[in-house]
């Protein structure tokens, strides 16, 4: 028995191809930031060959040219990577391979494996940008992959129909994604809690030296946002602490010794505030919060130098509630050893600063806090200078050369030189780094803090009183702490106009675009199991658990389905009526009140021809009526204005 030939599948049009091409350059345009420049520079290559082919309808390239291009790009990205795994690499093959794939694109089953390897690129977009901004374009990008899937479906569509039929499609997606939104059980993390693949982010770091802050000031990237619960603090008690840094080689301070004999101790304690912190990723184990911290809702460590670190880095935004106090004695029976290691000193640099502190000594005795009180004092009445700019200090007593020479320094080098004075009179002193102050969105009722509110500062051991805060910025620029960087360095050319004092309207516009972002990091990908859970006692369903919440999913997944189901087989019961057919069904009403009545299994001609010998006086009127409705309802193509004329025929009936 012969076997019937298999027929080739047909060809898809080139507008379908072009369609295609369109969804795969879309999806894949916001990669070029993160692609190497080779592996977009192919991508474009494919996708303007693709579209040439389909519209010169020229032969696809041989499978010999695609298989050796593949293994090309192959060998590509293992160069790149060492590796076809892990997101940089897997992106960038994903992405090449989805060009490559459009170059033997011929047939439905061929368009069908693109549109599921664009829709995975969408969710690959996500690993890097999850921004509002980015959600729009990937939404738009999706509108654009559902039409062209639409149109490789039913080529014969029109674009205008592809268009609305795409956006009802989503449209009704929309409410199967807030119930699975809403009610999936989340995992530890933010709703897009995924590894990001660049991790040189500007923000703190656990080393400092001369200019490194002042560089992170000219940044306006966000580090965190902050509700109080409650009055806020006033600007200048707002230190939000962050790595402490006690070892020192002459230039670089560094985290110490990292000893924790003893959980910190916190005395005294007045003055509590409580507040809530949504942190963007800083790829560090650190959290930052206001001094003094005492709890914190995240799962963290205080650490003996009232530094709170994460067992994890921070990789996606994390939201947490802390109480502190701004009133406190801290440690005040510090261990000996770290009193010890917070008094060391490279040996043989910076005499001249050695000998002011020693004087300062010899001059005061045992009164450490007096001493204290005269550096502050020194810088400020010695003419010091705060600025974003200041000069180089290339010897090898960088101290010295600050303290004499230039005078002119940021945030780090007055808390550096002040460090170094203490332990030099032989007061244990170390540097703590973190952010300062934080600009009130009125709009949204919270604090903006920028990286350009970095800021370092100094502690010192008193005896009887703990380690206690002292700003040598603030004795040379109180302005600083008051009103913020801008209002301390006015004179600086370092940030441009529209950052140091912007028109109203422009801040008001940056208020508004910040308050919409702060809403959807909180709700969106913030939406972690606590948000989860709070929203669920909102809708009276606090006692639910994992399992009940997974039945509700369902449950609400299920009822929506089948009244969508319900909607579009409604035709079902009573089917659609078209224009051509209301009309005649307006005539058939009209014969019967005159007795001609059409039966239900009765066709329009049947019926015409008895209608006809009932009322003889309207035959040639009934057939001509009946005639009309039949080119319209069952003709190819009906004359133009038939409808209309269809529709006067009927009116003008008597009987």
């Amino acid at each position: 028995m012969k076997t019937a030939p298999r027929l080739p599948a047909p060809v898809l049009p080139g507008s379908v191809l072009l369609g295609l091409t369109l969804a795969v350059l879309m999806v894949s345009l916001p990669h070029a930031a993160h692609l190497p420049a080779w592996a977009s520079a192919v991508t474009a290559l494919a996708l303007a060959w693709r579209a040439f082919i389909s519209w010169r309808v020229m032969p696809l390239p041989s499978r010999w040219l695609r298989i050796v291009i593949t293994l090309g790009v192959i060998a590509g990205v293992l160069a790149r990577y060492h590796t076809l795994f892990g997101q940089e690499a897997g992106v960038t093959l994903l992405v090449l391979l989805t060009a490559l794939k459009l170059l033997e694109t011929r047939t439905t089953r061929d368009g069908i494996v693109v549109i599921f390897l664009s829709c995975f690129i969408i969710v690959t977009n996500f690993f890097y940008s999850q921004t509002i901004p980015t959600a729009l374009y990937m939404l738009l990008t999706l509108l654009v992959i559902v039409s062209a899937w639409l149109h490789l479906q039913s080529p014969t569509l029109g674009r205008q129909p592809r268009r609305r039929i795409a956006l009802l499609l989503l449209a009704q997606s929309l409410p199967l994604m807030l119930v699975m939104v809403s009610l999936f059980p989340r995992v530890q993390g933010p709703l897009w809690g995924l590894p990001h693949g660049d991790l040189s982010q500007t923000g703190l770091t656990d080393t400092m030296s001369p200019g490194s802050l002042s560089r992170l000031s000219l940044s306006n990237d966000i580090a965190f946002r902050v509700t109080f619960k409650g009055t806020a603090p006033l600007h200048e008690q707002m230190y939000w602490r962050g790595p402490v840094l006690s070892a020192f080689d002459g230039r670089n301070w560094t985290i110490g010794h990292g000893r924790a004999d003893h959980p910190p101790q916190l005395a005294d304690t007045g003055n509590a505030v409580e507040y809530s912190v949504l942190m963007e990723p800083n790829y560090k184990r650190w959290l930052f919060a206001l001094e003094m911290p005492a709890a914190i809702s995240t799962e963290s460590r205080l650490g003996e130098d009232f530094q709170l670190r994460r067992r994890e880095p921070v990789t996606s935004r994390i939201q947490y509630d802390a109480r502190s106090y701004l009133g406190y004695r801290a440690n005040v029976k510090e261990d000996p050893f770290v009193l010890r290691y917070d008094l060391q000193l490279p040996s043989g640099i910076d005499p001249r600063s050695r000998a002011l502190a020693q004087r300062w000594r010899k001059k005061y005795g045992s009164n450490d806090n007096t001493i204290m009180l005269a550096a502050l004092d020194y810088f400020h009445r010695q003419g010091f200078v705060y600025t974003l700019q200041p000069p180089p200090l290339p010897g090898s007593n960088e101290i010295d050369d600050f303290m004499f020479e230039t005078r002119k320094g940021f945030c780090e080098h007055y808390a550096s030189a002040f460090v170094f004075l203490m332990r030099a009179a032989g007061i244990p002193a170390r540097v703590v780094t973190g952010y300062q102050g934080g600009q009130l969105n009125d709009l949204g009722g919270y604090y903006i803090v920028r990286q350009s509110d970095a800021h370092a500062w100094a502690e010192v051991w008193l005896s009887g009183r703990g380690w206690v805060r002292a700003d040598p910025t603030a004795a040379v620029s109180p302005e600083r702490l008051e009103d913020g960087l801008d209002a301390s360095v006015q004179g600086d050319d370092a940030r441009s106009a529209l950052d140091r004092a912007p028109p109203h309207w422009l801040l008001q516009l940056r208020f508004n675009l910040d308050r919409i972002a702060y809403q959807w990091d909180q709700w969106v990908l913030g939406y972690d199991s606590e948000r989860q859970f709070a929203l669920l006692r909102k809708l009276g369903l606090s006692s639910l658990g994992w399992r009940s919440l997974g039945l509700y999913l369902v449950a609400g997944m299920a009822l929506l389905i089948g009244l969508f189901a319900l909607l579009m087989l409604r035709g079902l019961y009573g089917g659609r009526v078209d224009a051509a057919q209301r009309q005649y069904l307006k005539f058939c009403r009209k014969l019967a009140r005159a007795g001609a009545t059409r039966a239900p299994f009765e066709g329009p001609r049947d019926f015409a021809a008895r209608a006809a010998r009932l009322l003889p006086a309207q035959a040639a009127a009934i057939e001509g009526i009946t005639a009309r409705y039949l080119r319209l309802r069952y003709g190819r193509e009906a004359p133009s204005g038939e409808l209309q004329a269809l529709r006067r025929s009927i009116g003008a009936f008597k009987l």
